[in-house]
């Protein structure tokens, strides 16, 4: 495979997560050629994230990847090839990714799709942030 397609790939992530947060970005991935090439981990340095590559061979290093990658390729690559053109791809990729980020329902998580389930998340983190900061300015103010 070739870098410039996971290097797509990967700016579209990084897009995606517009890194408002603070802590660690860690990317999973093979030991793919185009996942331990110079130019991917140049670009993965640059944006700040740490690069998390499984042992060779070893699907079990890695499952939750293998898994994504294992749906993906079911629902999208086999099912719906052959593929004509890398662009093909590249679309119904992109919309597999959307669907399954922002449109999947999962019970576990009550029925919504996983984009907002992180969003609930990160707000409740924030309101629990600022809660906790006048008591904490109340407590230094007294003291």
């Amino acid at each position: 495979m070739k870098t410039d397609f996971v290097l797509d790939a990967l700016e579209q992530a990084l897009y995606a997560r517009r890194r408002e947060r603070e802590g660690a970005l860690v990317h999973h991935s093979d030991r793919g050629s185009q996942y331990v090439s110079i130019r991917y981990s140049e670009r993965l340095a640059e944006a700040g994230v740490e690069p998390s590559v499984g042992s060779t061979g070893d699907s079990y290093d890695n499952a939750l990847a293998e898994t994504i990658n294992g749906l993906y390729k079911a629902e999208i690559i086999h099912r719906r090839g052959p593929w004509k053109t890398r662009e093909a791809v590249e679309l119904a990729t992109l919309e597999w990714v959307s669907w399954f980020n922002h449109h999947r329902l999962l019970e576990p998580i009550g029925y919504i799709p996983p984009a907002e389930a992180e969003a609930n998340y990160w707000r409740l983190q924030a309101q629990a942030v600022n809660t906790t900061k006048p008591a904490q300015s109340a407590a230094l103010q007294e003291g």
